[in-house]
């Protein structure tokens, strides 16, 4: 069995809050990732989904050594690039790149564009001069860019354009692994699918692994070979994207797929959905920290913390009740009744009291 690419362990990052007048005071802690641990191979995609302040992008720069770590280890390539510092650490970095959410704000808008793909290899001190421009004549032309592109500034360019020289930026380097931080987000849905399919047409290209940052979910089933799903900076389920999609085994990751957009409304499809807020990473609840919104919660779940336990051939859930959750469309529909029978009935209740000029719909 050949070793992974990238393998965390108890990954950790805490955030010390402090108040006062002089923020001396320690007011509580922040745990944005909370001991998350995965692996992904070489020439995979490995998808981290979650709602917004999950821990997503925090995980994405530990990984990454963007920021320190509060515990925890990231083995990249068989070294532990936790405990490297100084010379070796830069080293490593043109093995480990990163792509943006936001394809503006990341390029420097007073430098060409030209300059921005040069730079990282001035930083690492590759080739000479001439040899470098010939390879940012390559980059471009890799990401479908033309070579005159070079000499243009980032606000001359489109949405996609600027997401396409991000990634070249990255590509630069050569490295291994590259972060997708929601690369398409930011841009337009017929601009997406000509991102995503780039992605995939240089991964098959040059054998580059993803760790792939995004919230839509309709991205991540046409682009991850695996999934793992966040909540409150810790992984509750994780497993190959087909079988994630096709039979989720935990309630929070049944509440992400329910919220996809239905193209057909008749079609019959499980629907779970959590109700109340996402509670505050400062003070997490006991027990299953997706308790507080779950449909199927039970006493156990308030009070014991579940750990990922294999469920199926490389899928992993952390839930006490994983193995006894209703898994057909009609099963879940109908244990779900109740709980949608009463919000509906409090929702009439609201609209009964509201009069009518005040109603919205």
């Amino acid at each position: 069995m050949t070793e992974p690419l990238l393998e965390v362990a108890g990954l950790t990052r805490h955030y010390e809050v402090k108040r006062g007048l002089v923020f001396s005071r320690a007011a509580g802690v922040v745990r944005a990732v909370d001991g998350v641990s995965f692996k992904l191979e070489r020439g995979e995609t490995l998808a981290l989904v979650g709602e917004s302040g999950c821990g997503k992008s925090t995980t994405a720069r530990l990984v990454l050594r963007l920021i320190e770590p509060t515990a925890g280890s990231v083995w990249f390539e068989g070294v532990d690039i936790t405990a490297m510092t100084g010379e070796p650490l830069r080293a490593l970095r043109k093995r480990m790149q990163i792509v943006f959410q936001d394809p503006f704000a990341s390029l420097n808008p007073r430098m060409t564009v030209g300059d921005i793909l040069e730079e990282p290899l001035i930083v690492h001190g590759i080739g000479d001069a001439a040899s470098r421009q010939a390879r940012v004549a390559d980059l471009l032309r890799l990401v479908g860019l033309a070579d005159y592109h070079a000499q243009r500034y980032p606000h001359e360019f489109s949405g996609g354009q600027r997401q396409r020289i991000g990634i070249a930026r990255a590509l630069a380097v050569e490295p291994a692994l590259i972060v997708c931080d929601e690369p398409v987000s930011a841009l337009d849905v017929s601009v997406q699918a000509q991102v995503i399919n780039l992605l995939k047409d240089l991964q098959r290209q040059l054998g580059l692994s993803y760790l792939f940052i995004a919230h839509d979910l309709a991205v991540v089933k046409h682009m991850a070979d695996r999934v793992a799903v966040m909540y409150l900076g810790q992984i509750v389920e994780i497993g190959p994207a087909a079988a994630m999609f096709a039979n989720p085994r935990h309630p929070y990751t049944r509440t992400l797929l329910a919220a996809i957009p239905r193209p057909d409304p008749r079609r019959d499809r499980a629907h779970v959905v959590a109700t109340g807020d996402v509670p505050s990473p400062m003070n997490p609840p006991d027990g299953c920290r997706f308790h507080t919104r779950c449909p199927f919660v039970v006493d156990r779940c308030r009070v014991e913390m579940p750990v990922l336990t294999l469920s199926a051939e490389g899928h992993f859930t952390a839930c006490h009740r994983a193995a006894e959750l209703p898994a057909t469309a009609a099963e879940l529909a109908a244990s779900e009744a109740p709980v949608a029978a009463k919000r509906l009935a409090l929702y009439a209740a609201r609209r009964a009291a509201t009069p009518i000029t005040e109603r919205s719909g």
